[in-house]
């Protein structure tokens, strides 16, 4: 790690965002040629060792007020959110969304990545291309000997170091509700085999050390006696350097929240090679635009000069809509609220911490995230759905049997202590009925308001504007709470954190302080419930986010070719998950790295250095 005040001015290679993807290829490169000389810049913190990244169960410490590991970027006010101005946190620290996600593993299905190779134009982006590299990329300590994982990867896959009463329960009861939907000790194998089963969800977690894994501390941190490879934090890029067409150098300062005693000059770094963006589905874009790479009109209102007119750039956002309708629950629920909320020199936190340290188990080895199923309905639920679903459904989900339309899952909420508050009850626990369309159908975009590296984004996220998306959450919410309510720990819904439904409705929230026999009756629903439901999901609805600096062809409105060369510069590159032209159905983890792991292999390829 370098002090910015110590690093050089020349570079072969300059990453701007040392995120997920910036981590590895990084990394990766450095490994490969010694003599490289990279750098690194970073807007956030280092995370080297620090607790709150490396212990799973604190990940929730990194969206709370005050954090300096994630960015809020606020979306424009939108009555389809039910007027609500939505916040998008992006992580902004080295490692970025590994450093802080919820540490799920969850794969896409192979069928989204051939949709890219296929339906986008990008050969060599198939899953017979990236299958081998996530292989390449895991040691997988769940299940041995299963053709679509690896067992010999820098990154390492487990269960974690605790299993929570109410996500066995989830696996356990959910097979009984939900007929012809078995329970599966393997749900991440990208096929078919791996939708409409309830399973133990694995997680970005060693077994041997109960730690996090992620790109900073598995591919940067660990080469800190390579003094070609530089990791500059507190540095937030301004622009790219563009001479004759040709990427050479970034402007960038000193972040005046990580340093707000040094001064706003700007300052250059060059590179001979190229300059890889890498700031994430938000940061990508800004930095292509303030560069003077976008639409050619928007550019000219801001002043800034057009070096090539790409209307692709910052378009084509999509995200996943998680929602969280949440329950009270018995005893036997255990979370690491404790720790991240109380004492922790408290005898409870005490004891969490000797037990992770002795041998990474317990709460601290675990994000709390346990159980799921990816759902895809079958035929004869297809009119539970509705016929807003119709088209979309013949033109997406039918021909490609290994697409779910929603993610659920059933586990505690953290962090429990702020519900509480907020709904003016004693601190409890509570489980969450969360799930999140897996391929929203919804589209929006990204775009700067000023040449300003701090000016605040235009960002319009399109949420919940296609009813296509509407009735899947709408089918989601009744699948989830039937098989909550259901569960042994179940005791009533939090009324709050469910739809308003009319008075003397049967979908009523009512005080129930047991579970349903699993033989009782599904609650039925009224149009007027339906509306209900649609009305909660726009005011509580969550995104994550994808897809601004799209791999696709020009005129279709990509932004980078198959070689993530942008279109019109020589020199300058995107790898992150603002690439994807079209979404997977899964968090972006895996698919980060299967983009860093490419990234990493076309760039070994361009410089000539065999890898073999």
């Amino acid at each position: 790690m370098t002090a910015p005040a110590e690093s050089k001015n020349e570079y072969d290679i300059i990453f701007v965002g040392g995120g997920t993807t910036a981590c590895l290829v990084a990394g990766r490169l450095s490994r490969a040629d010694r003599s490289l000389k990279i750098l690194v810049l970073e807007a956030g913190p280092h995370t080297k060792d620090v607790a709150y990244h490396v212990q799973p169960a604190q990940f929730t410490r990194h969206v709370l007020p005050g954090s300096t590991t994630t960015k809020v970027h606020n979306g424009k006010p939108s009555c389809a959110v039910g007027g609500r101005a939505l916040p998008v946190h992006t992580a902004q620290c080295f490692g970025g969304g590994s450093a802080v996600n919820f540490l799920m593993y969850n794969r896409a299905s192979a069928s989204d990545y051939d949709d890219w190779e296929t339906k986008y134009s990008n050969p060599g982006w198939g899953s017979k291309d990236l299958i081998p590299l996530l292989r390449k990329a895991e040691t997988y300590q769940v299940n041995g000997g299963l053709p679509s994982h690896g067992y010999s990867g820098p990154l390492k896959v487990s269960l974690g170091g605790h299993y929570d009463i109410s996500a066995q329960q989830f696996v356990e009861i959910g097979p009984k509700v939900e007929k012809n939907r078995p329970s599966s000790d393997e749900c991440n194998t990208m096929g078919a085999d791996s939708i409409n089963v309830f399973a133990r969800l694995p997680r970005w977690i060693d077994r041997e050390t109960g730690k996090r894994q992620d790109t900073a501390h598995i591919f940067i941190y660990n080469q800190s006696e390579n003094k070609n490879l530089e990791l500059l934090d507190g540095c937030r890029v301004k622009r790219v350097i563009i001479e004759n067409r040709r990427a050479v150098g970034v402007e960038f300062v000193d972040d005046k929240i990580m340093r707000p005693s040094t001064d706003s000059a700007l300052r250059t770094a060059r590179a001979s090679k190229m300059v890889v963006i890498s700031a994430g589905a938000l940061g990508s874009p800004a930095v292509l635009e303030r560069s003077g790479i976008g639409a050619a009109d928007r550019l000219e209102k801001l002043r800034i000069p057009v070096i090539v007119d790409l209307p692709g750039v910052g378009e084509n956002y999509q995200d996943h809509m998680l929602l969280s309708p949440s329950y009270f629950v018995g005893p036997g629920i255990e979370t690491a609220e404790s720790l991240i909320r109380g004492n922790p020199k408290s005898e409870e936190n005490v004891k969490l911490l000797e037990r992770w340290n002795k041998d990474g188990t317990g709460i601290l080895g675990s994000n709390g995230v346990d159980a799921a199923i990816k759902m895809r309905p079958r035929e004869d639920e297809l009119g539970e759905i509705g016929p807003e679903f119709a088209t979309r459904w013949k033109d997406f989900f039918e021909n490609a049997p290994d697409k779910p339309i929603v993610w659920m899952k059933g586990s505690p909420r953290l962090p429990a202590t702020d519900l509480a508050k907020q709904l003016g009850l004693p601190p409890t626990n509570f489980l969450s009925g969360s799930y999140f369309v897996t391929y929203p159908d919804c589209r929006g975009n990204a775009h700067i308001t000023s040449d300003d590296a701090y000016a605040p984004l235009e960002f319009d996220s399109g949420f919940m504007t296609k009813m296509s998306d509407i009735v899947i959450l709408r089918w989601a919410y009744k699948h989830s709470r039937e098989i909550i309510r259901r569960l042994p720990v179940y005791r009533g819904a939090v009324p709050q954190m469910h739809p308003k439904f009319p008075e003397g409705s049967c979908a009523v929230t009512t005080e129930e302080v047991s579970p349903v026999d699993l033989s009782s009756p599904r609650i039925t629903y009224t149009a007027e419930d339906d509306a209900a439901i649609d009305e909660y999901h726009r005011r509580t609805g969550e995104p994550t986010l994808l897809g601004t600096c799209a791999m696709k062809p020009r005129q279709s409105g990509g932004v980078v070719d198959p070689r993530l060369n942008v279109y019109g510069v020589e020199g300058l590159k995107v790898a992150d998950v603002s690439i994807p032209p079209s979404n997977v159905n899964a968090n972006t983890y895996s698919t980060a790295v299967a983009i860093g792991e490419k990234a990493a292999l076309i760039i070994l390829q361009e410089l000539g250095i065999n890898t073999l």
